[in-house]
């Protein structure tokens, strides 16, 4: 490669960069949030872009920490609801069947699946 090529290629890449974060940069935060249903009737719907614990009844308790939110403790005997991991903007959903409480995400990033 010349001189020449190789400070081109370089430019280019250097102005992919800058607009790559200057597009991070200016978009805005993201309005995902989470909706929380106990028993079917919904419970609230709180923001992925702030960190609080949210105490659900007496029976579960749900973290949203860094945009993303996990179920932290629940009473059920299986607890397949506190090792379901995390959700956020992208989607997703935590249940506790023995508690009928559903965590889903609301908002935020449109995703296409994958059947057309």
């Amino acid at each position: 490669m010349k001189k020449r090529e190789l400070l081109i290629t370089a430019g280019i890449l250097l102005a992919a960069v800058l607009l790559w974060f200057g597009i991070r940069l200016a978009s805005p935060c993201s309005s995902a949030s989470i909706r929380i249903t106990v028993d079917g009737e919904e419970f609230g719907v709180f923001s992925l872009s702030k960190d609080c614990t949210i105490p659900i009844g007496d029976t579960n308790v749900c973290e949203i920490r860094g945009g993303r939110a996990h179920m932290v403790s629940a009473d059920c005997p299986d607890q397949l609801c506190v090792h379901q991991g995390y959700i956020d903007e992208k989607g997703g959903i935590i249940t506790c069947l023995p508690n009928r409480v559903v965590i889903q995400t609301v908002g935020g990033e449109d995703t296409l699946d994958g059947v057309s």
